[in-house]
């Protein structure tokens, strides 16, 4: 399927650059510019189309979806919408006091906004396209898992109890806004719109990982990635949690640096615990939810998280 970016990379690296087969060089140049074709095509057909669903449900609608309903059923029905909205975690401060405002319980809200940013649509499609289905579908179900058990976690220990006083104090915005054109060519406008903004804002990032990913692929040796990274390295899970908190990137912008990591023979754990603890550990993401939850809270949610991708971690490297 994804056979003409292959080509493409041929071409450039050993035709139009004339470097040969089997250099570090030529592997990085080959990698850099077939995940880079590959991944920006697939980002522009995916935005788009998560565009258009984005027209239609709106953070507004998923919030009076899940208002009213009871505990049990709310989790499921979170994580499920947290997986298919387009939502980052820089909607997390408006969401969350508008989730909880409107009446959602504190586990449900938090199972949404762990979903949310985890299970990335667009993500999960590139990932799917660059290392395969059987990865993304790995992915996808450690995000629901740790958004469905963080949200019981919330509720069974209390942890409403966290939440800033202020936010229980703030007046939701009532009234339809600004509706959006529901015409379908409105609708195509709007989905244009959102390729043009999202690209614009992740395509550095995006690069960078691609340039990392190269980097690691073409002049790192394999040998290294099995001594300090391999399966019988038990600190290799804890260590890849730690090194995504500094990092600020997107699910997107890491895949090229898991694909690389997979292809050096990391374990299939190790690598995705790095994807997860970037997306979800990062310190822009703390820094956001600082704004609403209380040192303790924000220490709390970091423990369970890093606990669950660390115990996750190890679960794949054990059995896959």
């Amino acid at each position: 399927m994804f056979v003409i970016f292959e080509r493409l990379a041929d071409l450039v690296t050993f035709r139009l650059l004339g470097l040969s087969d089997g250099t570090k060089l030529a592997d990085a140049v080959h990698f850099f510019v077939g995940d880079t074709t590959k991944i920006f095509v697939l980002l522009v057909a995916v935005v788009f189309l998560v565009g258009l669903f984005r027209s239609v449900m709106t953070p507004e609608r998923v919030r009076d979806y899940l208002a009213g309903r009871s505990r049990g059923t709310t989790y499921g029905m979170a994580v499920g919408l947290g997986a298919v909205t387009p939502f980052c975690s820089c909607s997390s401060v408006p969401l969350f006091i508008g989730f909880l405002k409107s009446g959602i319980p504190m586990g449900a809200t938090m199972a949404f906004l762990i979903a949310s940013p985890m299970v990335n649509e667009v993500a999960v499609v590139v990932l799917a396209g660059v290392v395969g289905w059987e990865v993304a579908v790995l992915y996808v179900a450690t995000g629901l898992a740790v958004g469905t058990l963080g949200g019981w976690l919330t509720d069974r220990f209390h942890l409403e109890r966290f939440v800033r006083d202020f936010v229980w104090q703030v007046r939701t915005a009532q009234g339809a806004g600004n509706l959006p054109d529901t015409s379908l060519s409105g609708r195509a406008r709007f989905a244009r719109d959102e390729v043009r903004e999202i690209l614009g804002r992740i395509w550095l990032y995006v690069l960078i990982g691609i340039g990392i990913g190269a980097g690691l692929h073409g002049f790192v040796p394999q040998e290294v990635f099995a001594q300090y990274a391999g399966a019988e390295n038990l600190l290799a899970v804890p260590a890849a949690v730690l090194a995504g908190i500094p990092l600020y990137a997107n699910a997107t912008g890491v895949i090229p640096v898991v694909d690389a990591l997979l292809g050096k023979g990391v374990p299939i754990g190790t690598a995705l615990v790095l994807m997860m603890s970037v997306v979800a550990l990062s310190l822009p993401e703390f820094i956001l939810l600082r704004q609403v939850i209380t040192v303790r809270g924000l220490a709390a949610y970091a423990g369970f998280m890093a606990t669950a991708f660390i115990a996750v971690g190890y679960l794949f490297n054990a059995i896959l």
